[in-house]
């Protein structure tokens, strides 16, 4: 019975050699979709003219990653608390300990 398969003729090329061959030719069909679709695209205002509106939105988004900083010290200092719990043995169970009931 023949196997069938689609890449029977890569079969000897290294995966470095193939991406060597195929990264060019991927380059220039994404460069030319891209800049055929820019040239299509109407020119599009992202943020607005009036200089109000534009901090309004610079300040949320000054907001928004002192918030995502914020969050992210506070996650590392709840592991830094875990691994402190952890070294003194806490989690582990002390067999001389009385038991309620």
């Amino acid at each position: 019975m023949r196997r069938i398969g689609i890449g029977h003729r890569w079969k000897g090329w290294s995966l470095s050699l193939r991406l060597r061959l195929l990264s060019p030719v991927l380059l220039l069909l994404t460069s030319a979709a891209t800049s055929w679709a820019a040239e299509k695209s109407a020119k599009i205002d992202v943020f607005p003219p009036t200089p109000y509106d534009g901090y309004i939105i610079y300040e949320s988004l000054a907001v928004f990653w002192i918030f995502i900083i914020g969050l992210i010290v506070i996650i590392r200092m709840k592991l830094r608390e875990i691994e402190r719990a952890q070294e003194l043995g806490v989690e582990e169970e002390d067999p001389d300990a009385p038991v309620l009931r």
